[in-house]
């Protein structure tokens, strides 16, 4: 359950921005302020003089004592009718009248008054049990004085809603042209802050200015905050049901680093294993995907000059999770090579536990299809058929054509319009749960997984040697195939990490760029099952493209890292300025990554690499709370605001760490936030909060204005 926290003085729109946000996640709303003003109308409605020049403040707490504890006053909770009760009669109308409203700050302002309030108001707060609350339980959303400090200290949403004073009155004078009776709100303000803070947010609590916002805007900030704290609340229950759990041989298995807007989050607890779907293009691989994963599937933010041609997504089907790899963007080019499009399909597949092969029911068998069909039966891995654009009966007759491929029964599908797709989905499902797990995404005993990579020849296999201070087989070359590089479980410092090296790779003369391709490939699968990869370089040597090809394909994945320069020993005074140099321009991108100088022969500062290595990966997990990283981002744009771009002035309304693995900040803007002003916002996170050793990725989301019922 979430509940939701908003204070604030009057004319911010508590009450209407507090209703809208329960009504959009289904909460229960409770108006603590009506309490206050029922208060005001009971003592009233009781003959007690609220203007005496010497109030019996004794009397009043009994009189409100009364109302509450002999069951007097009810208030619904349900924000579509949240209607205030005395004896059975609806009050809400009267207790917003002019002259509740100018004796309600004389009610409030009395100590044992506040006291009886606070508990009737926490009362109705925990009542919102799932057996109890029309909301099931979901949460709810508490708006009025003290709610973030007194009442509900400990809620997961805590926000002061706050706004100039001369904003603040234009709205109460306008609400009076309503009907509604106006208030100075300079007086209220004066009046109620003589027991309660609400013009600064304490500790934790997210100030949200509303004055140049629109009601939509003010809510787009609020639904936003409130959908971040059900992800940590997801999160934190993740991590407490994994706590103490290990897994053992036969386990269904565990997938890290989930979430609900990448493939980067923790969300899914107890993934069976991962799927992928493969095929040749325009069958329609991703229309499958997306039609797996429904209306909240994903985004996918782009990074400039880097086409990824796997991206993996959590999904769920009839009570089961799973990880769901796409492999859209394929080229049919079988020139050069015996076959790219087979080798970018065995990454993916190699990758996976079972596998969805996608083919086109109205273009039929294809050599293409026939080449990937090869490559499925020598991986071993569980396959279904999916004859897609089966949109009608002899589309589906015509399906039992792929029955030849020797892979088990077709399913006809329509992924555009869903027909079949349960089927299938049965079917794979039921062939990951019986498959062998071999997926990379499976942590064997929860080791942190490191890649060793690099070029050939910059000493991968000297270090792993040292490391684990034994000599090991280099893996062979076997033609046509590209198999899973070694892994091995190393201890350093007395840790344990599970290595996966990409050593041994060699150069085959007689085809030297089919080796140099394969090798390319092993590399980019070695970082993609990693956590943390240590980007080898020969310092000796001049830094090549390969090298630095190597060292973005890391940092493009998303992985911490770390820069491992060898054979530093062989560097004299000239070598050692010329590398300087080229840090400051080769390497401008990855300044952040820690570099570490050592010798794999010799041994020499090898000792250094634990503690970068452990420092990349508490960065790579590192989550910011979502209040704090709004104060911050508050004070570096009053600092620092966007530059004018049209004559307008974007505006950050606030922001959220989506993910960790590796920390994913969305940005809620009123327009465009130009990449210059995201680097510079990236630098002040990295100052502020660390992030040493794993890329930061920053996406803007650009609120505009939508009607909302």
């Amino acid at each position: 359950m979430i509940t939701v926290a908003i204070d604030g003085p009057a004319g911010v729109g508590k009450s209407s921005t507090s209703k809208a946000v329960a009504k959009y996640f289904g909460y229960a709303y409770l108006d603590t302020g009506a309490m206050y003003r029922a208060c005001a109308w009971w003592c009233l409605h009781k003959g007690i003089d609220l203007d005496a020049e010497t109030l019996d403040e004794r009397f009043v707490t009994e009189t409100v004592a009364e109302f509450f504890t002999e069951g007097h006053f009810d208030i619904a909770v349900d924000p579509d009718d949240p209607r205030v009760f005395a004896d059975g009669e609806d009050i809400s109308e009267a207790i917003r009248s002019s002259e509740v409203s100018t004796h309600v700050s004389k009610v409030s302002n009395i100590i044992p008054v506040r006291h009886i309030l606070i508990a009737a108001q926490r009362a109705y707060i925990a009542a919102q049990g799932p057996e109890e609350s029309f909301s099931n339980g979901l949460g709810i959303v508490a708006e009025g004085r003290d709610i973030t400090t007194v009442v509900a200290p400990d809620a997961e949403v805590r926000i002061l809603l706050t706004a100039r004073e001369e904003v603040r009155q234009a709205r109460r004078n306008g609400q009076a042209k309503s009907g509604v009776g106006a208030e100075n709100v300079a007086a209220r303000d004066k009046m109620d802050s003589k027991v309660t803070s609400f013009l600064t947010a304490s500790e934790g609590v997210t100030t949200v200015d509303n004055s140049d916002l629109t009601f939509e805007e003010t809510l787009d900030v609020l639904i936003g905050l409130v959908e971040t704290a059900e992800e940590e609340q997801a999160y934190e229950q993740y991590s407490a049901n994994l706590e103490g759990y290990e897994l053992e041989e036969g386990d269904e298995g565990l997938i890290e680093g989930t979430s609900f807007v990448d493939d980067e989050q923790q969300a899914q607890a107890k993934a069976v294993g991962v799927i992928a779907v493969v095929g040749r293009p325009n069958v329609g691989k991703s229309t499958l995907v997306n039609r797996i994963l429904g209306r909240r599937a994903a985004v996918v933010e782009d990074t400039p000059g880097v086409t990824r041609d796997r991206v993996s997504y959590d999904a769920e089907w009839a009570g089961t999770d799973f990880k769901l790899v796409d492999t859209g963007g394929w080229e049919a080019d079988v020139e050069g090579i015996d076959s790219a499009i087979a080798s970018q399909a065995q990454i993916a597949v190699d990758l996976a536990d079972a596998v969805i092969f996608v083919v086109d029911g109205q273009v039929g068998l294809t050599d293409t299809d026939e080449r990937i069909v090869r490559l499925l039966r020598s991986s071993g891995k569980p396959v279904t058929v999916a004859v897609n654009k089966a949109d009608d009966q002899n589309a589906e007759y015509a399906a039992s054509e792929f029955w030849k491929l020797g892979l088990g029964e077709p399913y006809p599908i329509s992924a555009m319009h869903g027909r079949g797709v349960g089927d299938l989905l049965d079917a794979a499902i039921d062939s990951l749960k019986k498959a062998e797990r071999t997926s990379g995404f499976l942590t064997p005993s929860g080791l942190r997984r490191v890649a060793l990579v690099g070029r050939p020849n910059v000493g991968k296999s000297s270090l792993l040697n040292k490391l684990s201070r034994s000599d090991r087989s280099v893996v062979s070359d076997i033609a046509g195939t590209t198999r899973d590089p070694v892994d091995e479980i190393v201890d350093i410092d007395g840790k344990d990490y599970l290595f996966i090296d990409t050593a041994g790779i060699k150069r085959r003369q007689h085809k030297l760029s089919g080796a140099e391709y394969y090798s390319s490939l092993r590399t980019q699968a070695a970082i993609e099952r990693s956590e943390l990869a240590l980007v080898l370089f020969d310092a000796s040597q001049p830094i090549s493209d390969q090298d630095l090809k190597v060292m973005s394909t890391a940092v493009d994945a998303g992985r911490a890292i770390v820069l491992v320069f060898n054979k530093w020993d062989l560097m004299d005074d000239f070598d050692r300025q010329r590398m300087e140099r080229l840090w400051k321009t080769e390497f401008e991108r990855v300044t952040w990554a820690q570099r570490v100088n050592l010798s794999a022969k010799t041994g020499w500062h090898t000792n250094r690499l634990s503690r970068a290595m452990t420092q990349a990966l508490e960065s790579w997990d590192k989550r910011i709370p979502t209040g704090k990283l709004n104060s911050f981002l508050g004070r570096i744009q009053a600092a620092h605001p966007h530059p004018l771009r049209g004559g307008k002035q974007p505006r950050i309304l606030f922001a959220t760490q989506a993910s960790t693995r590796p920390p994913r900040f969305v940005v809620f803007a009123t327009g465009f936030i130009e990449h210059g002003y995201r680097r510079f916002l990236e630098r002040q996170l990295r100052e502020e909060f660390g992030f040493e050793g794993t890329p930061i990725q920053i996406s803007v989301n650009i609120r505009e204005k939508k009607k909302r019922k």
